[in-house]
């Protein structure tokens, strides 16, 4: 099957231009400093990142997590962020959700153990609390969450296999994806049973921004 055409490439995002597009307050972009910056300084000795990614940080991942943040559910409590790697989305929701949702309790999942490292630093850093699971998802124990994410980290369908134990009636996935989403809807899963809704990315004209729900 060809993929789709690829959407118009963005121009870089500066922290102003991020500042512009995400309505937050100064203490929430003071946080967003602090972690953009702690990222940068340890890439250097980890791969948290795409080393060409750096260059337009504010688009590519800050912006990118960020889009996410408005579609959770008012009144949500729980979110899990399946493959955090340095903290997209889940880091970046919840520093937004310090002031917007403080109720909300954030938990990251990355095997890695750099990678977890730099998470839980990062937190105490930018001062959000968020539970860091430096475990694989399936090592997980059962744990109803209200919305499960995700970004870059492998299809719809093994994203729903590894969390289903993590759903309830009412939970909401929220996905970042790219250009294959429409294949990856048709491969691996049933979704027909599923409510599934989406929207053009933000950062990126080839991505979609995929919500699933019971």
């Amino acid at each position: 099957m060809p993929k789709p055409p690829e959407g118009p490439v963005l121009p870089p995002l500066g922290r102003d231009g991020f500042a512009a597009q995400v309505s937050v307050s100064r203490e929430t972009l003071d946080r967003l400093d602090a972690y953009a910056a702690l990222l940068v300084k340890w890439q250097k000795a980890v791969n948290l990142v795409g080393p060409k990614t750096l260059g337009d940080l504010w688009r590519r991942h800050m912006l990118d997590s960020a889009q996410v943040f408005p579609m959770i559910p008012t009144g949500s409590e729980t979110l899990m962020d399946l493959g955090s790697g340095a903290g997209f989305p889940g880091l970046v929701l919840a520093i937004l959700a310090a002031e917007q949702m403080p109720a909300l309790k954030v938990h990251l999942v990355e095997s890695d153990q750099k990678k977890a490292t730099f998470l839980r630093e990062a937190a105490r850093i930018t001062g959000v609390a968020v539970a860091v699971h430096g475990m694989r998802i399936e090592a997980l124990p059962p744990w109803p969450m209200d919305v499960i994410c995700a970004r870059a980290l492998a299809p719809l369908s093994d994203l729903i296999n590894w969390s289903q134990k993590h759903w309830h009636k009412d939970t909401i996935g929220l996905f970042l994806k790219g250009q294959d989403i429409d294949l990856e809807l048709t491969q691996g899963f049933d979704f027909a049973n599923m409510k599934i809704r989406r929207w053009p990315s933000q950062s990126d004209g080839r991505g979609t921004l995929i919500a699933l729900s019971r």
